[in-house]
């Protein structure tokens, strides 16, 4: 039925539980596809460095966010293993950036049928039933395809 699953993996409990659902959606002709997103270090003021300063800070502030990148693209292969159990195919992708522009960007990209993901709720009450966490919101309100959201607050 799916083709191709999009799980935005945060690297969390949320993330491995919003993988089991892909699984269980997928059959043998699916490609499940588990992404995860790096929030960049952002650079500090540096107006009282000198440029080469400057230049090393960035560089350093580069490759930690490389390295972190690195990390999680092992991390994440790893879950690719619970796919091929289930004779299902599945890839890893790991950028750097704004997590919901890259969800949409992959979405188009790799013509995503369906998409599963963990999502956040911090209020309470009735106001808990209405709201979405902003990367939730922005991929629930920008895709045609169907997303499957994973309560955390059950797990």
């Amino acid at each position: 039925m799916y083709k191709t699953i999009l799980v935005p993996h945060a690297g969390t409990i949320a993330g491995d539980e919003a993988l089991k659902h892909a699984i269980f959606s997928a059959n043998n002709a699916s490609r499940i596809i588990i992404l995860h997103i790096v929030e960049a270090m952002q650079y500090p003021p540096s107006f009282a460095l000198s440029s080469s300063e400057r230049k090393n800070l960035m560089k350093s502030i580069d490759d930690a966010n490389e390295e972190i990148r690195k990390d999680m693209e092992l991390k994440m292969e790893k879950l690719t293993q619970q796919c091929k159990e289930k004779g299902i195919k599945s890839e890893v992708k790991v950028h750097i950036g704004n997590a919901a522009e890259i969800i949409l960007d992959t979405v188009e990209k790799e013509n995503v049928d369906l998409i599963v993901m963990s999502k956040r709720r911090k209020l309470k009450g009735m106001k808990k039933l209405l709201s979405l966490g902003s990367v939730s919101r922005k991929v629930v309100e920008n895709v045609t395809c169907p997303v499957t959201l994973i309560d955390i607050e059950n797990l």
